[in-house]
């Protein structure tokens, strides 16, 4: 499944970066990541730096752990997310964030499948649904952390 979200924001696009860069805050505001383990946090003389994350999610009828590695660059302000293990049989995403008129253009790409044909189907019906509540997230976060639009 591939998804692609272009949003306008407020916000100043370092500030975006930067709050979704925050990858063990994720607890504190995505309601379904329960818990967050990261290490081998590392960082290039350029300011690009990789981790590696374990997300543990719990659904009604989901409870899951997985693990990706997060690049982060902030000369382009850009995030890159790929799969290390877990349920998934692929997992990508990436988030952009450029500047414009009063704040800032932000794009997520994500595309990923689940090893398991079952909960591929089932999150199919709502995938939508879910990247949008995502997304919401990541908003509320920014009112809370930057102010209200």
């Amino acid at each position: 499944m591939r998804h692609h979200v272009t949003k306008h924001l407020p916000y100043a696009p370092d500030q975006l970066f930067a709050l979704v860069g925050d990858v063990e805050c994720y607890p504190d505001f995505v309601p379904w990541i329960t818990g967050m383990r990261i290490w081998n946090l590392r960082q290039d003389p350029t300011g690009v730096s990789w981790l590696d994350a374990e997300a543990q999610v719990g659904f009604t009828f989901l409870r899951e752990r997985f693990s990706t590695r997060v690049r982060r660059d902030p000369g382009i302000l850009q995030i890159d997310v790929a799969l290390i293990s877990g349920p998934f049989q692929r997992l990508r995403n990436r988030w952009i964030f450029v500047p414009e008129d009063e704040g800032s253009g932000v794009r997520f790409d994500i595309d990923f499948a689940f090893k398991s044909s079952v909960l591929d189907s089932l999150l199919q019906n709502n995938f939508e649904t879910a990247v949008d509540r995502l997304m919401t997230c990541f908003e509320d976060r920014a009112k809370r952390l930057y102010g209200q639009d």
